[in-house]
């Protein structure tokens, strides 16, 4: 449909985590009256779906993998994206691009040792790795398995961000940061994250700001699933640690 003064637009809509939950769909069409600024998309799912304003103001929303504001422009065809507290955005341009860094999702099984020594620069003397796996108890409460969900394509963006971003901050020389999707039994490794760098030091520094800002900016979302029932965890970047 042509977008035009006073006549409607549709855009694509998807949900994830919790509030697809509360939705009951992964995916609509919305249709809007143009022009549309992402507040009024915003008005009209909360109309439609009164149990999305128990997230308050930490519901976010993004246009065509960017986060928005309530004053982004959303267009015919746009894609609008809705999910539960990440529990942040970020808008670090990304502007820098390292041929040995890599950012992926997969479903299968993450070889730590074989991330971390997936690349070995001459200029460097240590690789910091940190692996993040499924613990079997959050507090006092025994867990059966986990599931981690994510905006796919958004989630690789912001993860190419965050690299990007950690090159400016630290004296580093790569990053490395592969994440799980899907299904995670105890034990299991939910991503594992490499950053090389000349000194161990900044190596350190980076990987730490990297696992914190992935939590807070990332748009992956775990669900724990226990005996007798199950809860997706929220907003866990600005408080969790692994």
């Amino acid at each position: 449909m042509n977008e035009s003064y006073n006549n409607e637009i549709d855009v694509r809509v998807l949900f994830f985590g919790s509030a697809r939950d509360v939705v009951g769909a992964t995916s609509l069409v919305l249709s809007l009256k143009a022009p549309a600024k992402l507040v009024d998309a915003t008005n009209a799912l909360l109309e439609r779906y009164p149990g999305l304003k128990r997230f308050g103001r930490s519901l976010l929303f993004a246009v065509n993998q960017e986060y928005g504001t309530p004053e982004t422009d959303v267009k015919a065809n746009d894609e609008l994206a809705v999910f539960p507290p990440v529990s942040g955005g970020s808008d670090t341009v990304c502007d820098y691009r390292c041929p040995s860094d890599f950012f992926e999702l997969t479903t299968d099984r993450i070889d730590v040792g074989a991330v971390a020594r997936r690349v070995v620069l001459p200029e460097c003397g240590a690789t910091v790795t940190l692996d993040g796996y499924a613990r079997k108890w959050t507090a006092e409460r025994e867990t059966e398995y986990l599931v981690y969900e994510a905006y796919e394509s958004m989630a690789l963006s912001e993860m190419q961000k965050l690299g990007a971003e950690a090159h400016k901050r630290f004296e580093i020389a790569h990053v490395g940061i592969v994440h799980r999707t899907g299904r995670l039994e105890i034990g299991e490794t939910s991503v594992a994250i490499a950053v090389s760098a000349p000194h161990r030091r900044a190596a350190f520094e980076a990987c730490e700001w990297i696992i914190k800002e992935l939590k807070r900016t990332v748009p992956i979302w775990k669900k724990e699933v226990f005996q007798d029932g199950e809860v997706w965890i929220e907003g866990e970047g600005l408080s969790e640690k692994l």
